[in-house]
Parts: structure tokens; sequence; C-alpha cells
């Protein structure tokens, strides 16, 4: 087994431990410690960490293993790790921020399905590589989201319909709004802290700027931590934060997964406005008035619960029916009526709860989507496998239309089955060596080769085999090229 060193700027983090690939010794060694360092690599006698997942201003987040747990549960351990040009007070709200976060979630991610559980909060001491002085050392772990962040979401797939963007403020709306009726403002909310799992649902992610508003208050006094472009004039300026802070860096994230682009290509400075639609028209008038009274410059211009955006998106038709609503009017002609302003509801502090809808027009599939690695990968093997089973059909059917489709349809279903992710990963390396070996030892199924006189058949299978792999993956990459080239510029 490999432990991934903690300490920062450890020249050789990578540490590999025979003895712990026996689990008995797992479970019950006492201490491992870098080989370069010395650090120590069990974390609180719990954590093995197994390599870095992300690194950043304030922290690192590495992924480990709970070797005290019977399946060995995979988490997130993030580390307090600041820059080293830190004034004495920006390393006391930096410290500060760090152990805030470990408490919000502490008190919301076990009590909320779409926020991360907290599993520990912990220091380490330990001798420092300056002779006579100790490093200390702050830690998180909470639990390990396997997925895909809306950011890297929107580079895989492109921007999103108006109904994905529906779904999103109906799955993480209900979240913001426990978040914020338990006392916390996120203060960070962006398309990166945003995570679809595998199974589907959406997580509200990284509590690390989060704000806990003093009772009876309306809001929090910001502490100038934000992301430039999410953040709302009134978190820019230091000033109050309140829950429309939220709502308005929500906004943010949607507008930019509805057009692709950065905030600051939406955003007319000069005129202190945003001007997104231009870049999005397909959106249905409803959602996006929704959206932008959510990005009004003024706190009390907004909505100022998720409750109340709940609440006007349920009374907005979805983009679906919106769709057929207007195709319905343009094909039967009616008398105009008086316009009139569309009037968004207004807050009230007697409004009940709303709840999101039950039952969305269109369902996102399940399966999540394939990173370019991934697509790559399953390309290789396609195109591997297509190189086998053509060797393997010539030499059973020869040179026939029957042969040739048999060998679309086998290569159709392999195809099928990584796109419902039946198979893949190390399923994919199995079935290629299987598949390798195969044919490779069973004369008959590389006979055309044996009647072609090909001295050295077996290398042959394989360099055809390896070469119609390459082949796979050019065709694709360059493929995906033009449709990034296509989405960017129509």
């Amino acid at each position: 087994m490999e432990l991934y060193c903690t300490r920062p700027g450890c020249l050789r983090p990578v540490n590999h431990f025979a003895d712990l690939d026996d689990l008995a010794i797992l479970r019950t060694v006492p201490q491992k410690y870098c080989i370069t360092c010395g650090m120590p690599l069990i974390l609180a006698g719990h954590y093995l960490p197994l390599k870095l997942l992300g690194q950043g201003g304030f922290g690192a987040a590495f992924l480990a293993r709970d070797r005290h747990t019977s399946n060995l549960r995979q988490c997130v351990i993030k580390q307090f790790q600041p820059a080293g040009n830190l004034s004495p007070g920006q390393l006391q709200m930096a410290q500060e921020l760090f152990e805030r976060e470990g408490k919000a979630l502490e008190e919301l991610g076990n009590a909320h399905p779409q926020i991360p559980d907290s599993y520990a909060f912990f220091e380490l001491i330990v001798p420092s590589q300056q002779p006579g002085k100790q490093d200390q050392f702050f830690y998180l772990a909470q639990e390990y989201i396997d997925g895909q962040t809306m950011e890297e979401e929107l580079a895989h797939k492109g921007v999103f319909s108006g109904q994905d963007v529906m779904e999103l403020l109906q799955a993480i709306l209900p979240v913001l709004k426990f978040v914020h009726e338990n006392g916390f403002i996120h203060r960070d909310i962006k398309p990166s802290n945003i995570m679809r799992h595998r199974n589907g649902q959406l997580y509200l992610l990284d509590f690390g700027a989060v704000k806990q508003a003093t009772k009876g208050s309306t809001g929090s006094k910001s502490t100038g931590i934000y992301s430039k472009g999410f953040a709302p004039p009134e978190q820019v300026s230091g000033s109050e934060v309140y829950p429309s802070t939220d709502l308005y860096a929500l906004a943010v994230t949607c507008i930019m997964l509805l057009t692709g682009k950065e905030p600051n290509e939406l955003y007319d400075s000069y005129s202190n406005i945003w001007k997104w639609r231009i870049y999005a028209p397909q959106i249905a008038d409803p959602l996006a008035d929704v959206l932008d009274r959510m990005l009004l410059p003024s706190p009390s211009q907004r909505f100022h619960s998720a409750v109340e955006v709940l609440e006007a998106l349920k009374r907005s038709p979805s983009p679906a029916s919106s769709r057929v609503a207007q195709s319905k009017a343009k094909a039967v002609p009616s008398t105009p009526a008086p316009a009139s302003p569309t009037v968004l509801p207004q807050p009230s502090v007697n409004q009940p709860p709303a709840t999101p809808q039950a039952k969305p027009v269109r369902q996102r599939p399940t399966v999540p989507p394939f990173s370019t690695i991934e697509l790559l990968g399953g390309a290789a093997f396609t195109g591997f496998e297509g190189g086998l089973l053509a060797i393997a059909l010539v030499s059973l059917l020869g040179t026939s239309l029957v042969s040739a489709g048999f060998w679309v349809l086998l290569l159709l279903g392999l195809v099928l089955l990584q796109s419902r992710r039946v198979i893949e990963r190390v399923d994919l390396l199995l079935l290629a060596i299987g598949t390798l070996a195969t044919v490779l030892f069973i004369p008959k199924l590389h006979g055309v080769l044996l009647l072609a006189n090909v001295e050295t058949p077996l290398l042959v299978v394989l360099f055809i085999a390896v070469l119609a792999g390459l082949l796979a993956v050019t065709i694709t990459t360059l493929f995906r090229l033009i449709y990034k080239l296509l989405s960017t510029f129509l």
C-alpha cells in the first residue's frame, strides 16, 4: 500500500509499504513514517492518506481510508496549510475559518443528506525539519463524495439547459434553507462547490468560508473571504451578509452554467447590471426573471430566503411546459391582451414553506458524465477489442458481409455497455486481456494470419490490436475537438 505524506513541501510524499497489503498488519500497526521527512503517516491512529486531491491558499485535501472501519471507508482529509507570508492576524483568521468549517460540518453535515458528514477534527504536533522546533497541523476528516462538480460537468458536457438549472435549483435551495435556518451562511457558492454524486444526488461542498450569524440578527459581518465574481456587493465591501448573499452566488452559478461564460464576461461594470440573457436566449422568461431578481445588487431587493425562491419557481411554468405553451400560442391566434409587467412574489413572513416539485418534467440521467480520460480510455478499449474481433471473425467466417455484420453488432454492444457503465475501469482491462489471450492461444481465431504465412502471428495480432486502439483514440480526440469548437462558436 502507498501512503501519502501530508507535510507541506515534502520532496517525495509517496511512500510504499508492502507489509500494509496484509489487512491484519494494516489494522494494528501503531504508526508509519515518511521515508523522506519522518512525518507520521497514520493520522489520529485512524486515517491513511492515499493521494493529494487538491491544494488551495489555506489548505490541502487528501483522499484517505479509515482503517478502523469494517470496509476501510473512504474519506477526505483536509489539512489547514496556510501560506507562509500571512500576518499573525491573517493566520489567526484562517485558523478560525478552518475550525469553523469543522463545527459547521459537525452541526449540518451529520443532519442533512446533501452536506458531507463530519467524522473528526484533530491536531497533530510533530518535530519540525528545523532543529529544536515543532510544527502544528490541524486536520478535518469528512465524507468523500464520489462524483463531478458542476464546474467539471460544464467542461465535459457543455452548457446546461433551462430544465437542468431548474432541477439544480430545486435540489440545492432546500439545502440552503436548512443551512440558513440553522444560523449559517455559506458565503462561497460556485460551480466547483456543488457536486453530483455518481448516483445523481447533488451535494453542497466546502464550508471553509461559512459564517454563523449572531442570534437575533438577520445578517453577519463579512470577513472579506469570497470568490471573485460570485460574491455580491455587500460581501465584497465587507458589510453584513445575509441569506440572500448565498442566493446571489447561486444565481451567478446558474447563469455561468447556462452560458458557459465566466462571471466577468456576463457582468457590465459600467451599467452595474448582469447581461447574461443575450448568451442564453432559449431560457424561458419565468426562470430568467427569478434569476435576475436573485442577482439584484441590493439585498433588500432580492428574495429574502431560499423558501421564497422555491415558491417563485413553483409558480413559474417549467421550461418544457413554457415551450409547449408558446408553440400553442403561435398555432392559435388570439386577441391580444393589454401588456402587464411580470410581477414576482414579494417577500412575506407569513408565507408557508415551499417544497420543490416532486416530479420534474424531465429527469436527468442518473449515469454520471464521462471525464475526458474515461472517454479516451473507452475509445482505446473499443479499438483494441475491435482489432481482435476482426481477426477472429475473419479467421472463422472469412471476409463476408456476415462477419462484418457480427463485428459491427459486437462493437455496438461494447459501446452500449460502456455508456451505461455496465463495464468500466478495471472491467475494460480484464476484458481486453481476456480477449487477447483467447485470440492468441486458440489457433483457429488467428488462422487468417497462419494462412497468410505470417512468421510471427502472435506479435502481429498484438500489433493490429494496439494500432486499432490508437486509431480509435485519434478519431475520438478529433471529434471531441470539433465538437468543442462548434459549441464555442455556435
